[in-house]
């Protein structure tokens, strides 16, 4: 072989190799085609998120009422201590526990015989102290003519006198006596001071009883009317006083609406009460002041010694009200989510004064023209985007709900 012939076969082979494949384009076209639908599906799969419809409630001023309960102790409106005004052996009880007596009824009787003994000495005494006063009356009528006819000196008739006068003390005084004695007699007789309920009785037929005895026969409570007592803090006072019209405490009282008793357990007493005295001053020792609130009950539900809370209706104006549902509780405050102009929500904390029904009434934290989520608040986070609904329909019907 000559050089000639080697060369063009050499430049052959290296032609050969830089020439593109064609089935190799095809293959990575393919490739490229694949990825590129396959990143598409990827892309359509992924989830994309979308923002919760949510209602949404624009706050305005209103008027309201809120509703404070305030515990209360009930008392009748003669609660007495029956006990006895002379000592003995207590011989008759005439009632049982818990027994409805009327006033002037006999409830006990104590042995009367000493009493009775003290009365016909007194009047023993009485009718010798007149006999006594009947001998000074005549030494008197005897010396005074002597006296003008100059019998007997001056002296022993102004004597005699004197003794006309210390009979006649000793007849008053032994009246007195005799009035004392009767008495005495007559506490032997215990009866009902008022009508009412009578409470336990400690002492039994038998026992011997004294004026100094620590505990009483036993206690009557009259109850046709109760009295429920309960207290305001120096606070609540000052906003009890500034909503009703009138220049006196007295007065204020005539313009105060009917209140709710609520019982022991939880009901409401069926009869509205009315606030009808103020106590003169704060108690020292709790900064609170006492009210009485009267109820009528003449069927007797109610006795002394019941306990309940005393349901007031206080007046807000241009009050701010939240639905209870609209608010979350965590670590002892209240908070609402506040809607911005972006519609992106923020956790805000209120200040809670008391309730109206299922709505509270807020101090501060929120003002009028804020928009806050009525529900579907325990999912929210802080900066979430959110969808308002602002149909009227929506709002109504979840506030109706509650």
């Amino acid at each position: 072989m000559n050089s000639e012939t080697i060369i063009p076969k050499t430049m052959t082979i290296v032609n050969t190799q830089l020439k593109p494949n064609p089935i190799m384009k095809k293959v990575t076209l393919l490739s490229l085609i694949t990825l590129f639908l396959i990143s598409c599906a990827d892309k359509q799969q992924a989830p994309v998120a979308v923002a919760p419809v949510l209602p949404v409630l624009a706050i305005q001023n209103t008027n309201a009422v809120t509703d404070v309960e305030y515990p209360a102790s009930i008392q009748g409106t003669v609660d007495v201590e029956i006990r006895p005004q002379v000592s003995g052996n207590l011989e008759r009880v005439y009632m049982d526990e818990g027994a409805y007596v009327t006033k002037g009824q006999p409830l006990f009787k104590i042995n009367e015989r000493p009493f009775r003994e003290q009365l016909n000495t007194a009047l023993a005494n009485l009718h010798a102290a007149e006999a006594a006063l009947i001998n000074a009356q005549l030494e008197v009528d005897k010396l005074t003519p002597l006296v003008q006819n100059k019998v007997v000196s001056e002296y022993q008739l102004k004597t005699a006198k004197a003794s006309q006068k210390i009979a006649t003390a000793n007849i008053e005084q032994a009246k007195a006596m005799v009035a004392s004695a009767r008495i005495n007699l007559a506490y032997t007789n215990v009866t009902a001071p008022v009508s009412g309920y009578i409470g336990r009785l400690p002492k039994k037929q038998g026992s011997l009883v004294s004026a100094s005895d620590i505990e009483p026969l036993t206690n009557l409570s009259d109850v046709h009317e109760v009295f429920a007592y309960f207290s305001l803090s120096e606070t609540d006072f000052i906003n009890f006083k500034a909503q009703y019209a009138g220049s006196t405490i007295g007065d204020k009282i005539k313009n105060l609406p009917p209140v709710t008793l609520i019982l022991a357990d939880n009901s409401a007493y069926t009869q509205s009460g009315k606030i009808d005295m103020v106590d003169g001053q704060f108690d020292k020792n709790t900064g609170a002041i006492t009210l009485r609130a009267t109820f009528p009950n003449a069927n007797g539900t109610l006795r002394s010694g019941n306990t309940g809370k005393v349901h007031l209706g206080i007046q807000h104006e241009d009050a701010i009200l939240i639905p209870q549902s609209a608010t979350i509780e965590m670590q002892d405050k209240v908070f609402v989510f506040i809607v911005s102009k972006d519609n992106k929500v923020s956790k805000m904390p209120i200040s809670i004064i008391g309730k109206s029904g299922t709505n509270y009434l807020i101090k501060e934290g929120v003002q009028a023209g804020d928009q806050i989520v009525l529900s579907g608040i325990d999912k929210l986070q802080e900066g979430q985007e959110i969808q308002p609904e602002k149909t009227k329909a929506a709002v109504t019907q979840l506030i109706n709900k509650k």
